[in-house]
Formats: C-alpha cells, sequence, structure tokens
C-alpha cells in the first residue's frame, strides 16, 4: 500500500533537513555555545510581546547554524545572574576553541555611562535602584572575555524606550558606547539602533532588528560584519531611517553563520580596508544618486562618512536623517570619552558642547562626585600640625609614641657585696711573691655571681660570664 504523497514529501522534506544540520556540525571545527535570553513578561510595566518571539526565533536560527544553545526566557534578578554564571561555566567546558554567543531582547538603561539588562522583576524608584537590581553589560563581557574562547558575539535588541517612569528625568536616551577594542580581542557586539538612540518593538511578530538578522544571516559564506552591514541598512529601510543598528569589533578570525561548502568556519579575518577620511567619502560619493549614497555611509556607519554625505547632499531629502545621526554620534562619543576620563574637567568640556543634552543632568551629578572625591584625597594628603592649643584629656587624645632617645650608657661602678652574715673565721692566705691575683674580696666589672644568659650575649656559669655586659642570669641589682 502506497504511503501518501503528502507524507513523502513531509519525510523527504525532515530528511533533507537533517543533513543540512548534520553537514554544519561536520563542516565546523570549532564548538559553539550559545545563550538566548527573551525578556516579555515585565511585572511593573507593560509586557514587550515580541522580545518572547525575537527569542524563539533566534534560538532556532542558532540551533540550526550548529550552535549548542540555551535558551532562558522571562529571567528575575537571581536567575539571570545565575543563569550567565552556568553559561560561563559551559563556555569554559567547552575548550578554547569555542565561539560563544549571547542574544538579549528586552529592555535596556543607560546609567551613569553603564549599560544595564533588565530583569522582569525590576521596579526602580529611583536611579541608584538600577545598579542593585539589573545586570550590568560589562560584567557579562568581562566574564567572558575572562574564558579561553576563540570568539564572543553579543547581540543586543535592548535599545527600546525607558518604561520607567522614575527614571525619565536622570537617565539619558538608548544605550551609552561599548568599544570592544578596549577589552580582550576577539570580541563582537551589534546593538539594535544607534548609541544614545532608540530601538522599535515592530508591529510584526518580531522586532525589525530581528527581522533583518533572521533574514540576512542565512546567506551562507556571509563574514559577520559584512552581514550587520546590510542588517542595519535593511532595518533603517524598515524604520523609514528612524534606527539605525551599530556594532563594534576587535574580531581577529572571521565568523559565519553558515559556511559554505567545505569551509570549516575556522580562518584568520578578512582584511579590513583602512578607514576613510570625510575626503575619500566625498571622491567616492561625488556624481552618485543620492539614494545610493545615502545606503553606502549607512552600511558603513561612520563620522566620516556622515560628514561627507552631508557636504555633498546639501538639498537631499535624506540630509535631515543624517544630519541627525552625526550630531548625535558626536555626541556620544564625547560622552563616551568624559566617562572613560572620569574628571571635573571631562565633564565641564561636555556640558560646555552639549548643555542641553538628555545626558547633561548626568553629567552634572559624576561631576560633583568626581570634585568631592578630589577634595576628600587632597583632605587625607594634608600633614598632621603638633600644636598643643591647651590642656589635653590624655584619655581622649591619641597620643603618638616617640622613639626612645638612645644616649650613650656608661658602665656602673663596681660595687662590693654586703654580707651580713657574721664573718667566719678564715686561715691566713699566703701568695707567693710572683702571684698577681686579685685582692681578697674584689669583684671585677662584668662578673656576677649566678649564672643564666647575659643580655650582652655571654653565658653566664659559676662564677660569671663571657661576653656580655653585666654578666649572666646572675643579673645587675
Amino acid at each position: 500500500m502506497r504511503r501518501p504523497v503528502f507524507r513523502d514529501l513531509l519525510f523527504k522534506s525532515a530528511l533533507l533537513l537533517l543533513l543540512q544540520i548534520g553537514a554544519v556540525h561536520v563542516a565546523l571545527a570549532e564548538s559553539r555555545v550559545a545563550l538566548v535570553i527573551g525578556q516579555s513578561a515585565y511585572r511593573a510595566v507593560p509586557a514587550l510581546p515580541n522580545a518572547a518571539n525575537d527569542g524563539k526565533r533566534m534560538a532556532d536560527l542558532l540551533g540550526h547554524a550548529g550552535f549548542d544553545v540555551t535558551a532562558a526566557p522571562d529571567l528575575a534578578q537571581n536567575d539571570m545572574r545565575q543563569t550567565i554564571s552556568d553559561f560561563a561555566a559551559k563556555v569554559s567546558a567547552s575548550g578554547p576553541d569555542t565561539v560563544a554567543l549571547v542574544f538579549y531582547a528586552g529592555h535596556g538603561l543607560q546609567v551613569d555611562g553603564e549599560n544595564y539588562l533588565v530583569p522582569v522583576d525590576v521596579d526602580p524608584k529611583r536611579e541608584a535602584d538600577i545598579p542593585l537590581q539589573a545586570v550590568r553589560l560589562n560584567d557579562l563581557m568581562n566574564t567572558l572575555g575572562a574564558l579561553p574562547t576563540r570568539m564572543r558575539i553579543v547581540m543586543l535588541d535592548a535599545c527600546r524606550n525607558n518604561p520607567f517612569p522614575a527614571l525619565h528625568q536622570t537617565t539619558g536616551h538608548g544605550l551609552a558606547i561599548v568599544d570592544t577594542k578596549a577589552g580582550a580581542s576577539g570580541s563582537f557586539i551589534s546593538f539594535s539602533t544607534s548609541p544614545g538612540a532608540e530601538a522599535e518593538d515592530g508591529s510584526g511578530d518580531d522586532s525589525p532588528y530581528t527581522t533583518a538578522v533572521l533574514a540576512v544571516a542565512k546567506e551562507p559564506n556571509l563574514p559577520i560584519e559584512e552581514a550587520f552591514k546590510r542588517v542595519r541598512v535593511a532595518v533603517n529601510q524598515a524604520t523609514d531611517g528612524r534606527q539605525v543598528p551599530w556594532e563594534s569589533s576587535s574580531l581577529t578570525a572571521d565568523f559565519k553563520f553558515f559556511p559554505g561548502d567545505g569551509d570549516s568556519g575556522q580562518g584568520a579575518a578578512t582584511p579590513k580596508p583602512p578607514l576613510r577620511s570625510a575626503d575619500d567619502w566625498r571622491r567616492d560619493l561625488a556624481g552618485k544618486e543620492p539614494k545610493l549614497a545615502y545606503d553606502l555611509v549607512i552600511a558603513d556607519d561612520t563620522v566620516a562618512a556622515y560628514e561627507a554625505f552631508t557636504a555633498l547632499f546639501a538639498q537631499s531629502s535624506y540630509t535631515p536623517r543624517v544630519r541627525s545621526l552625526l550630531e548625535r554620534r558626536r555626541e556620544m562619543l564625547a560622552w563616551e570619552t568624559a566617562v572613560a576620563t572620569n574628571t571635573a574637567a571631562a565633564f565641564e568640556t561636555f556640558l560646555a558642547n552639549y548643555a542641553s543634552s538628555d545626558l547633561a543632568a548626568t553629567a552634572h551629578k559624576m561631576q560633583e562626585r568626581v570634585r568631592n572625591r578630589s577634595l576628600n584625597a587632597n583632605a587625607a594628603l594634608v600633614p598632621p600640625t603638633n600644636i598643643a592649643l591647651g590642656p589635653t584629656c590624655p584619655c581622649s587624645t591619641p597620643i603618638t609614641p616617640t622613639p626612645p632617645l638612645l644616649k650613650k650608657v656608661e658602665p656602673a661602678p663596681p660595687t662590693r657585696r654586703v654580707d651580713k652574715t657574721p664573718p667566719k673565721r678564715k686561715r691566713p692566705q699566703v701568695y707567693d711573691e710572683e702571684d698577681v691575683g686579685p685582692s681578697p674580696g674584689y669583684v671585677s666589672p662584668g662578673v656576677v655571681v649566678g649564672g643564666g644568659i647575659g643580655y650582652g650575649g655571654g653565658f653566664g656559669g659559676g662564677y660569671g660570664g663571657f661576653g656580655g655586659r653585666g654578666g649572666g642570669g646572675g643579673g645587675r641589682r
């Protein structure tokens, strides 16, 4: 009896999928492990339905790409920390030839120039609650960076709007810049939108960022840096210019989600072209259509490219978008410099240039904090003045011990031993003429009756000791 045609097609499709997955695993010489976190069920603010969908679909994509995936949705504070710790142990156990990937969809916040991932049970009443309740992004990056791995990839769909009313006046918009070149090499981090900007949750089942990643990453033999340039252009087009993903890379080797036939997935990184100046970009863009030029500078996403576009296409309808990106990028770079320098002068410079910034309140606070720290440090360096202003109570005034003055100690004159017992009659002592011994009853200096260890170093015994002043344990009285 023949099986239905539909069942045959289903069987063949499943077999083909298994062969593709098996081919990926065979081709990959590296170990791949991934942690996927989708934060939807927030308790104190409205839920994010798309974050759960984003997590599920990214877990499926990464599984097909040969990753051993840990899916961890809707994590509370303690659960998130424990999950990251367990994942770090998994990465460590996988060996040095491991690609470790973390995908996070949910809320993210910037406080004092630091980025935080937000657990679902967070309910902050003030800005100071965030460092206590949320998970610092740098802690995640440093944890992975401390492990012997081939590569670390972090994708953050976490730049949505700040949902906590208590923090609207104190935190800046979006997330701060993260420079992977300042940490361990071999790192790649992608944000769903530009530094200091907010991402959209999207009107479909997935966010614009995750939708683009799911489409682009499936292309075989596509290096990750080229893939995310395409993601940036796709998201920018889908949001009509409102959202531009951003990334930082310190990779020293290539990575492809789906290597081509015969590609092991390993190899030296594709040589990167040298950074182009604004003049280089002007020459490259000259004569091009505004739309094509716009897509090129969005894909590159550098200050130099944006400067060249605004100079060449001043009348284009795309220019206001590019100028806005350029101004915000310059501001966020200045903010990164101020936070990294962390001096009163650095924050003063930022405020002089960006007094109306959404980060101005934070800059004022951090400037005051640095000044107070400097005052306290200078006060600690002032030497104490040893001047008595009046009688002091010895029980309340600390007394600084002074070293004893050393003075020359003259040896005490020899003394005769006084014996109160009645004298006994002695036989007269007869000396020969050649005998030059001491007179009767005279005790020479340094000789004491008794035994012991003299403090000058001589050992006393019997009628005297050798070496130490004062003799042995009979002691000077």
